[in-house]
C-alpha cells in the first residue's frame, strides 16, 4: 500500500468508476482495478461492491476511505511544511462548486491560477448545494463553492461576493417594458421557481412575502439554466441573480427589470471549507485567486 493507491481508492470511491479513477490518477483501468483488488486482498475485505452499477464503497469501505482521506490530507500538509518558501506551488485542490456560481466565474479565475502557478492542478465537480457541503464535510472536497453558506461547528465560511437579483423576463413579454416595476405589477404574473428546499428559493419567497406579492408559480427547478430556457420558451418570469443572464440580456432575449423598491436582494456567495482543518497551501493561494475581485465584485 502507498498514497498513490490511496489516492486512487478515493478517486474511484468518489467518482463511482474503475475508469474514471484511473483517468483522474494517469493508469489504465486495468491498472486501477488490480491495485484496488490487491489493496483488498490485503485488508481481507471488500472496499468496493462491483455488483452495482455505478460501483459503490462497502460498509467497510466507508471506514476505510474517510481515514485515507485523513491521512492524504495530512500528508499535503506536512509537505507543504517541509518544502520551505523557495519551492513552487503545487499539488490539487479538489472544488465542489455549485451550478451557476462555478460556471459563471470559474473559468477565468482557473486560467489566471493555472499561469500563476502551472505544477497545480485544481479538480471541480459541480454539484448541488447540498452535495457540496456533503462533500466538504466528508473531505471529497478541500473549498466549497456555494450561496447562502452557513457557518456551524464543522463548517468555516469566507464571503466571496454579493450577486444583485433582477427580474428576468423575454424582451417582448408586457413587463419588459416597466422601467421599474411597482409590487402591483407582479401580482399573479406565471412564475418560474427554484425548487421549495433551495436556499435562493427560500430567499425569494421571503423578499416576495414582505411586500405582499403573489405570484403564480407554474414550475419548479433546481438550477438556472432550466429556468432561463423555461423563460426563454415563454412559461413565465422568474427572480435570478443578474450575473446568470447577462449573456441573454447582451443577446437580446432576455431582459432584467429592477425590483420593485425596496429592493436589497442579492444571492450571498461563499467558499466553505472544513473548520478543523486549515487549507492547504495551494488551497489557500486558490481562495486568495477566487477572492481577488473582493467581496462584492462580480468575481
Amino acid at each position: 500500500m502507498n498514497l498513490e493507491t490511496l489516492c486512487l481508492v478515493c478517486d474511484v470511491a468518489r467518482l463511482r468508476s474503475f475508469s474514471q479513477g484511473a483517468r483522474e490518477n494517469g493508469v489504465s483501468q486495468s491498472a486501477a482495478s488490480q491495485a484496488v483488488h490487491l489493496l483488498e486482498h490485503e485488508l481481507g475485505v471488500a472496499l468496493l461492491d462491483r455488483s452495482k452499477r455505478p460501483v459503490a464503497l462497502t460498509a467497510e469501505g466507508e471506514v476505510y476511505v474517510q481515514g485515507c482521506r485523513r491521512i492524504l490530507d495530512e500528508h499535503r500538509r506536512l509537505a507543504a511544511r517541509v518544502r520551505g518558501p523557495g519551492v513552487p506551488i503545487s499539488g490539487i485542490v479538489r472544488v465542489a462548486a455549485i451550478y451557476s456560481a462555478g460556471f459563471l466565474n470559474m473559468g477565468r479565475r482557473l486560467q489566471a491560477f493555472r499561469t500563476m502557478f502551472p505544477k497545480t492542478r485544481i479538480r471541480v465537480d459541480y454539484l448541488r448545494p447540498d452535495r457540496v457541503l456533503e462533500a466538504v464535510e466528508s473531505g471529497e472536497a478541500d473549498l466549497g463553492i456555494l450561496s447562502y453558506p452557513k457557518k456551524s461547528r464543522t463548517i468555516r465560511v469566507l464571503p466571496l461576493r454579493l450577486e444583485p437579483m433582477a427580474l428576468a423576463s423575454l424582451l417582448c413579454a408586457p413587463l419588459a417594458r416597466r422601467r421599474r416595476l411597482q409590487p402591483e405589477d407582479l401580482q399573479g404574473v406565471p412564475f418560474i421557481a427554484f425548487d421549495r428546499d433551495l436556499p435562493i428559493r427560500k430567499a425569494v419567497d421571503r423578499w416576495l412575502r414582505a411586500r405582499r406579492i403573489r405570484v403564480r408559480v407554474d414550475m419548479e427547478f433546481d438550477n438556472i439554466e432550466t429556468i432561463k430556457q423555461a423563460i426563454l420558451a415563454g412559461q413565465g418570469v422568474s427572480i435570478l441573480p443578474e450575473a446568470a443572464f447577462e449573456r441573454e440580456v447582451r443577446e437580446r432575449l432576455l431582459v432584467a427589470i429592477p425590483l420593485p423598491p425596496p429592493a436589497g436582494l442579492a444571492r450571498p456567495i461563499g467558499i466553505i471549507h472544513r473548520a478543523n482543518r486549515r487549507p492547504s497551501p495551494t488551497a489557500e493561494r486558490f481562495i486568495g485567486v477566487l477572492r481577488e475581485g473582493g467581496v462584492s465584485g462580480g468575481g
